[in-house]
């Protein structure tokens, strides 16, 4: 696992947003570059670079084709709590060249949701896979909607969301938790394991202990974020603010890792 710790949350966005670019462009053309990606405010800031870059001719999203990590089942497009309408609101509508076509995100009014996410399993693999999926994570690890106890080999499918997503979420919804759909649909931790590369966006005092779960902690499923240990390609993108609760010697291991990395 590599963890790169970034003095803010600005420049902890930065650098994201500039790996992956780098990774686009870097990318052979004889097929897409498939990427995965979350909603939620930890990538917002990704988004914008991101934005910077291609409209700056930077990176190019012609030949990216997306898949989005969840959405609310019951929620239609247009509704403003969708993530259909927040990756377009704070995404897709703002790059250059993203072809509609290549944005996959789960259907949440689908009448037959357990075939829609086997469906969008199906698409994934017949896109070759996905080369990196970016992703956040909750105050207590989840990865997408993945709440603790779910399965670390888990599949896209239905999952019911706990008292304590629709408490965090209902800011979102007028503050009544009441007002947060009880189901989503959302990719498994397989499914994000299953990718070439896992770049997750972990910031603020309140993901310390999540941080540390998922960079000290034991593999379990009560922390499926702790599932990133077993990849080979994951990486971390945090800043000052989340590294609270890792001891001195991995904070020290790492930034000495990266400074060993830049020479």
């Amino acid at each position: 696992m590599r963890v790169v710790i970034q003095e803010n949350y600005d420049k902890m966005c930065k650098w994201a947003a500039e790996y992956i670019a780098a990774k686009i462009n870097a990318h052979h053309e004889d097929r897409p570059f498939v990427l995965g990606l979350p909603t939620g405010s930890s990538p917002i800031g990704v988004y914008r670079e991101l934005i910077k870059k291609n409209k700056a001719g930077e990176v190019s999203f012609g030949n990216v084709i997306t898949f989005n990590m969840d959405e609310y089942l019951g929620l239609p497009h247009e509704h403003d709590q969708s993530y259909w309408y927040f990756m377009h609101d704070n995404f897709f509508d703002h790059l250059t060249d993203m072809k509609p076509e290549n944005i996959n995100i789960l259907n949440g009014m689908t009448d037959d949701p357990e075939g829609e996410c086997a469906r969008y399993e199906a698409k994934i693999a017949a896109c070759g896979g996905i080369d990196l999926f970016m992703g956040g994570i909750g105050v207590d690890g989840h990865l997408a909607f993945n709440e603790p106890f779910t399965s670390l080999t888990s599949r896209t499918g239905v999952r019911a969301l706990t008292t304590d997503t629709r408490i965090v979420n209902s800011r979102f919804f007028g503050n009544d938790p009441e007002k947060v759909p009880a189901y989503a649909l959302s990719v498994g931790i397989g499914t994000v394991t299953d990718s070439k590369e896992v770049l997750v966006l972990i910031s603020g005092h309140n993901k310390a202990r999540a941080l540390a779960q998922t960079v000290e902690g034991n593999v379990s499923h009560k922390w499926t974020c702790s599932a990133l240990q077993m990849h080979n390609g994951a990486i971390i993108a945090c800043d000052e603010a989340a590294c609270g609760e890792l001891t001195v010697d991995t904070y020290k291991y790492f930034l000495d890792i990266e400074k060993a990395e830049r020479l």
